[in-house]
């Protein structure tokens, strides 16, 4: 394994914990609105790990807000009981960029314990079929994305699914690009070098949704 990899896959390893921590805690409650839970879990990973810095903005969604894509700044609202919530950290550890995106359920909803299910499944059946490949589009996998969506029967909710990841800052475009995301518009081999001539490394994010429920779910992590 390089030295690259082994670093993404620490520091994913890192932001596991710190959500695996704020369960411990029980700190994903009903009557708590989600810029409080943001700030805990903020203090938490500062406490525990250090992290101090976040590459991109920290997102607790819950309820209707959960049907709203990253770029998106819904209200903040309270957590209800029978909920569903996910959570997207872009923690720094050690210069080094994790992206996490996980959904939770309180409550025994079948339907939404469903989604948060599927998302999960369909997230590993994605990266297996991806770890077919030796050349594939972005707009391929972004295709095949949508389309595992609807084999579950949901609605795929983002505009993107997925983007580069690696040490703080990644490489970057101009905005308005697409070039440097999993993206319909996107053309290019996900398995050419970057501009060092470096492996890239991508994350496989995935929104799954349901308009008429007014529920979405959210899992991401390293693809490759």
């Amino acid at each position: 394994m390089d030295t690259v990899t082994s670093n993404l896959i620490k520091a994913e390893q890192v932001a596991l914990e710190l959500f695996n921590e704020v369960e411990k805690r029980n700190l994903i409650v009903a009557g708590k609105d989600e810029k409080t839970l943001n700030t805990e879990i903020f203090n938490v990973a500062k406490e525990l790990f250090g992290i101090e810095k976040h590459w991109h903005k920290r997102i607790v969604r819950s309820g209707e807000n959960t049907l709203h894509p990253y770029k998106e700044n819904p209200p903040n609202k309270v957590i209800q009981e029978d909920d569903i919530l996910f959570f997207d950290f872009g923690p720094i550890i050690d210069k080094w960029e994790a992206d996490l995106g996980r959904t939770y359920v309180i409550g025994n909803n079948l339907l939404k314990l469903k989604l948060k299910n599927d998302i999960e499944k369909a997230w590993q059946e994605t990266k297996t079929w991806f770890d077919t490949k030796t050349t594939l589009k972005a707009s391929e996998l972004f295709a095949f994305v949508v389309e595992k969506t609807a084999e579950y029967g949901w609605e795929f909710g983002g505009e993107i699914a997925g983007h580069l990841v690696g040490e703080f800052p990644h490489e970057k475009l101009e905005a308005g690009s697409v070039q440097l995301y999993i993206h319909p518009d996107n053309h290019n081999n996900m398995f050419d070098l970057d501009a060092n001539g470096e492996k890239r490394h991508w994350i496989l994010e995935m929104h799954f949704v349901d308009r008429v429920n007014k529920i979405g779910g959210f899992y991401e992590q390293l693809l490759t």
